[in-house]
């Protein structure tokens, strides 16, 4: 994540494969994640290395909070960094290509032999991270699979469109026609994901798939951030009761749990609302994630 909330305009696209034959052989100890604990996309990838079980085998570290005036850093609030000593994120993109001046976000792959970055696309490494370290990770999970791939990059493309980081951009709308809009699509979103739940236990049956990994991020903030901040829905999470079933389901899981800190949802980001529109009221929902979820009788 930037400070625009977007994607890096020049990503890195390096790939890990499980055969090197990309140049990035898959091997236990040779990867470092940095990633930021407010971040979404960032999380993804700490959640897909906690399903593959790849805890011993990629590491990981956080960066501060706040993204301040000289980007990501690293400090006393979230530790130092333990590889490379950086005291900002800028410097592994420096190391990486010399005179750098693009966008530094999370997540971001360090590889320890190269002494570089691998990669910054989120999409890119959370595949790489669930398909390409079977050799080490639990081979039950399968959250990539062949036979579903053209499904999951459909539905990761809606999700991508029109709920992870929508909420970001109904702030920052500035006519009342476009906060309309953007709002309802946003809406229209849930109440499909909402509908789909009814039926299936995850989003693509009875198993976790990358698609639940992109969607569930969204939820986990949506109630303390997204929509306090984006005046999108009179509706709580709680509202749609297949989808916080659902969310609470996969929170429950260690995975998703630990890699979570509600805290960094609670921060003021009014800031980046923009005046214009008349706006619903909406006020943050403190809610139980620790509910029985009853998911599993849901096929």
């Amino acid at each position: 994540m930037t400070a625009s909330i977007s994607t890096a305009p020049e990503p890195l696209k390096g790939r890990v494969t499980a055969d090197g034959s990309s140049g990035f052989p898959a091997e236990p100890g040779r990867y470092h994640l940095y990633l930021a604990w407010s971040c979404p996309w960032a999380q993804r990838t700490a959640i897909v290395r906690g399903l593959k079980g790849l805890r011993e085998t990629v590491t990981l570290s956080y960066v501060e909070d706040d993204l301040g005036a000289e980007g990501w850093t690293f400090g006393t609030g979230r530790g130092p960094d333990p590889v490379n000593g950086f005291t900002h994120l800028r410097q592994a993109y420096e190391a990486t290509v010399p005179g750098y001046t693009g966008s530094v976000s999370v997540p971001a792959l360090w590889d320890r032999a190269t002494g570089g970055l691998v990669s910054n696309d989120y999409a890119d490494i959370t595949v790489d991270l669930g398909t390409q370290f079977e050799e080490w990770g639990d081979p039950e999970v399968r959250l990539y699979p062949p036979e579903l791939r053209a499904e999951i990059d459909e539905l990761n493309a809606y999700l991508h469109a029109n709920l992870n980081g929508a909420a970001w951009e109904v702030a920052m709308t500035t006519t009342q026609e476009e906060y309309e809009t953007a709002r309802g699509r946003v809406i229209a979103a849930l109440d499909l994901m909402e509908a789909r739940l009814a039926t299936h236990r995850f989003l693509f049956g009875d198993t976790i798939t990358e698609s639940d990994v992109w969607l569930w991020p969204t939820l986990a903030r949506f109630d303390l951030l997204d929509n306090p901040l984006g005046k999108i829905s009179e509706r709580s999470l709680g509202d749609f009761p297949n989808l916080w079933g659902y969310a609470r389901d996969l929170y429950q899981r260690p995975p998703f749990r630990d890699t979570t800190d509600f805290a960094t949802f609670r921060r003021d980001r009014s800031s980046i609302r923009r005046p214009g529109p008349v706006r619903i009221e909406v006020e943050p929902v403190e809610a139980d994630w620790e509910l029985p979820h009853g998911r599993e009788s849901v096929l």
